[in-house]
């Protein structure tokens, strides 16, 4: 028996130490992908960034943080913005980074994703309320390009680039909505009665230019007036009073009879 116990614990000596070495082994190697970074700091002290693929650590020395340096999108909470013609309106967005130093992301700033999107609140607010609403709903490209700038600009100590600020949605009060549905009638109307004049303008013209024609061949004039109540004429139950044609007209009138004449005798 006490054989049996000696040979017990010499075996468990091995097994023990092996266990021990695996673990340190398990705990100390550490692998990271190929869009991934460890910031690896050594009793508190910076060493640098590990990554991509397989990289040792000295267990409860070293401690490590992973930075993911893919795109990161989030949506900016609705803001309730005033803009500088005071009219309140709530503004969604949406903000595109990546990490490009992933030191820096670590070091400058405690959660860098918190203050970017603390920032991106902070800077929505700031630059609509410097515009106008007709802006506003019409240059949204611009501001959102004017918002990545300012991002951007903000947020490079902490070694993250701004890639994009998309406004989704501009929200305006139901008051807000009827006066702006007004507003796009009247416009609608400015611009039909400005056709509809400039249609007029060239109508005038155009009978301004006749009546010149008409004016310097007096016998043209005639021939349409003549034309004209041929055309009426066709019309059975009208009465036509017109002027007593000269001496003169006889013969133009007599044409345009010998014609009709000619077509009824052709039907």
């Amino acid at each position: 028996m006490f054989l049996f116990e000696t040979l017990i614990e010499t075996l468990m000596i091995p097994v023990v130490i092996v266990v021990a070495v695996l673990t340190v082994l398990s705990s100390s190697i550490r692998v990271v992908k190929e869009y991934e970074r460890a910031i690896i700091f050594r009793l508190g002290r910076l060493l640098g960034a590990k990554g991509p693929g397989l990289f040792f650590r000295i267990p409860i020395a070293d401690v490590f943080r992973v930075v993911d340096l893919r795109v990161i999108t989030f949506d900016v909470p609705k803001q309730r913005i005033i803009t500088r013609d005071n009219v309140t309106a709530e503004v969604d967005a949406v903000v595109y980074y990546r990490v490009t130093d992933p030191i820096k992301a670590i070091t400058t700033v405690k959660d860098y994703h918190l203050a970017t999107n603390l920032l991106s609140q902070t800077n929505l607010r700031d630059v609509l309320g410097q515009i106008e609403l007709d802006e506003l709903l019409s240059k949204r490209e611009e501001i959102s390009k004017r918002l990545t700038e300012i991002m951007d600009v903000a947020t490079d100590p902490w070694g993250i680039k701004v890639t994009r600020v998309a406004l989704t949605d501009v929200s305006l009060p139901v008051e807000m909505q009827r006066v702006i549905a007004k507003q796009a009638e009247a416009e609608r109307e400015r611009r039909s009665r400005i056709i509809m004049a400039q249609g007029e303008f060239q109508a005038a013209a155009k009978m301004s230019e006749a009546a010149r024609m008409y004016q310097e061949n007096p016998m043209g004039m005639r021939l349409r007036e003549l034309q004209t109540l041929t055309e009426i004429a066709r019309e059975k139950n009208m009465i036509v009073v017109t002027m007593t044609p000269t001496s003169q007209d006889f013969p133009a009138m007599l044409g345009i009879a010998k014609s009709e004449s000619k077509k009824s005798a052709e039907t």
